[in-house]
């Protein structure tokens, strides 16, 4: 996985496709919003070709369209995602706001998978604002029980948002342990998306460690951006640059 051009194709073919009236009763068979589904990957994908301003808005139109689709499990993990979106933006506080909303709804609602990203997230939230023990105690809080739910999926992201915690805090052979993990992970199951940013976390731990694993480091940066620009992902080749 990791074809962001491709996969932005068929999301906007299915939004296209997508008529609110008549597909909202597709939710109770399937239980999911096929519209909402379809815009939030989108957002992802605009988010990955280097669009951020487009993907929040296709974002929100996301919350819109689940909250007026009255279906607590649509709201519940899309709520979720809008967190990681604002974690991609490092917008701090409003990755928070959105994942306590999602835990409160997720909690109330029975839907242990999304709260797991939600305590996750705002965990990751709470390391960026000063609170990294705290923080740290969360994500693996979340990351127990989203393993506990029997889901892999997005697992090497959420080790890399551990990762970074532990540098953070000034543990950065833990993190670079965390990595290892995520790598093999993604290498095994060919969730690729966030592997140029765990190359890059690889590449600043192993500075944090020591100095003098300069040269190590430098070919975790170029493997991260030859990945990125394979995968077209603009955005993770900004970050990797600047």
């Amino acid at each position: 996985m990791g074809a962001t051009a491709d996969a932005h194709t068929h999301f906007t073919q299915g939004i296209a496709l997508y008529d609110p009236h008549q597909h909202r009763v597709a939710v109770l068979l399937y239980g999911e919003d096929a519209g909402v589904i379809c815009h939030i990957y989108a957002a992802f994908r605009l988010w990955y070709l280097g669009y951020p301003d487009q993907a929040s808005a296709w974002f929100q139109e996301a919350v819109t369209l689940a909250q007026q689709s009255a279906h607590p499990f649509s709201l519940g993990f899309t709520l979720s995602l809008a967190a990681m979106l604002h974690q991609f933006r490092r917008e701090v506080r409003a990755a928070q706001e959105r994942a306590e909303a999602a835990i409160t709804l997720t909690t109330e609602q029975g839907f242990p998978h999304w709260r797991a990203h939600g305590v996750i997230l705002r965990g990751w939230a709470l390391v960026q604002q000063g609170q990294t023990r705290e923080g740290i105690e969360q994500i693996n809080h979340g990351l127990r029980a989203h393993h506990a739910t029997g889901a892999a999926l997005l697992r090497p992201y959420f080790l890399a948002l551990l990762a970074e915690a532990y540098g953070t805090m000034g543990q950065p052979e833990a993190g670079l342990t965390v990595l290892t993990e995520a790598l093999t992970l993604a290498e095994t199951t060919g969730e690729r998306l966030y592997e140029p940013e765990l190359y890059r976390l690889q590449g600043e731990l192993l500075l944090q460690h020591n100095a003098a694993n300069q040269s190590e480091a430098e070919n975790c940066f170029h493997h991260a951006l030859d990945i990125a620009r394979h995968q077209q992902a603009k955005c993770s080749v900004s970050e990797l640059v600047s």
